[in-house]
């Protein structure tokens, strides 16, 4: 009981944070934990135990629209390009402006939606040998039926569509092939924000048995032995996130967001508020990843992240030229480091795709 009061309870706050209550915690910690299930894990289809997007003329200012497919310029107008600004948020901790979702908002700061990103990058010029591009293309696991649409488009013009999800090797997902393991804990809690959230979910409105589709993850008895080997448990990164939710009601004495949150459930227009608060959970999606990747990752992120780049190292020497990978956002920071680091790409071109319309 003490190791868990320490854990809820990390050293300098001050007694009247400390004083909150559980239910606040749990709340806000919850908020942030199905914000790391929709960003950083695409399904199992078995339970684990617990232990190219062509024609990208300024690709920056771009947003594909999920509802009707149309694309908008940032900077049509005065507005719409203090939008973009605004959208685009800060600088990253480590200097990087690559951001893989935002929220979009109007002059006055009213969120209107959540945009995914498609960023390219491109092996180093010069070299003849090794021409070739790869798109990173962010994913939340539940989003608008617009926006799988759209996606199942853009995926169709890759030689091959490297996709996350932790499951046997080989395997196929069937067409429509439903919401993955509900015997999983973080499966089972992306299937209740897709209800509470009036969305659809990733597996069942992605088109997965396309030719191109090659699997680049782990399988289920791999993560587990994983998570083992580094100590690793869901419940640890629960704990994590609920030391997380304290740390940010430190920063906001007047429980504005509580209020919110607590608001919402009770409001007429709840799904769309609860979007909203959501999305804005979103908006740091970093820093939320850094609270349980730690200095030596882990294996929701990096570890999956290296399977998937050894799967691309493989289809590069395969020959294929334009090549996808379909991640959750928050694996992406991590696989952009590796992409430069590692493959010495250089981004080139980003553009957006609608995952969530916040205004209905």
């Amino acid at each position: 009981m003490q190791k868990l009061r320490h854990a809820l309870q990390p050293d300098g706050l001050d007694e009247g944070v400390r004083s909150d209550s559980v239910f606040r915690r749990l709340a806000l910690s919850l908020v942030l934990t199905a914000g790391c299930a929709l960003s950083c894990w695409g399904g199992t289809l078995a339970p684990a135990v617990d232990g190219p997007a062509e024609n990208l003329e300024d690709p920056a200012n771009g947003t594909i629209k999920a509802a009707g497919d149309e694309q908008t310029a940032g900077n049509a107008d005065d507005s719409a390009a203090k939008a973009e600004r605004k959208a685009e948020g800060p600088r990253g901790p480590d200097g990087s402006s690559t951001k893989f979702i935002r929220v979009r908002r109007t002059d006055d700061g009213v969120p209107i939606g959540m945009d995914t990103s498609i960023v390219r990058y491109v092996s180093p010029s010069g070299d003849e040998h090794r021409k070739f591009t790869v798109d990173l293309v962010g994913a939340v696991h539940v989003g608008e039926a617009g926006y799988y649409r759209k996606l199942n488009e853009i995926f169709a013009k890759y030689d091959v569509l490297l996709y996350e999800l932790v499951a046997p090797e080989g395997t196929r997902v069937p067409k429509g092939g439903g919401e993955g393991s509900q015997a999983h804990p973080v499966g089972a809690l992306q299937s209740g924000m897709k209800s509470m959230l009036g969305l659809e979910h990733q597996l069942t409105e992605i088109d997965y048995t396309k030719a191109n589709f090659v699997h680049a993850d782990m399988s289920p008895e791999e993560f587990s032995q994983s998570m083992k080997d580094r100590g690793e448990s869901f419940t640890k990164i629960f704990l994590r996130m609920m030391g997380q939710a304290i740390a940010q009601q430190g920063q906001d004495p007047a429980g504005t967001s509580d209020v919110q949150l607590l608001m919402a459930f009770f409001a007429k227009d709840r799904k769309m508020r609860l979007k909203r608060i959501m999305a804005e959970q979103f908006e740091d999606l970093e820093g939320s990843m850094k609270v349980f990747e730690g200095p030596d990752g882990s294996t929701l992120i990096s570890e999956r992240n290296k399977r998937a780049l050894a799967v691309l190292a493989d289809q590069i020497k395969a020959g294929n030229q334009r090549i996808g990978i379909f991640y959750g956002a928050g694996h992406l920071p991590d696989m952009e480091r590796r992409l430069t680091d590692e493959f010495g790409l250089q981004k080139t071109q980003v553009r957006w795709v609608e995952a969530w319309d916040l205004r209905k």
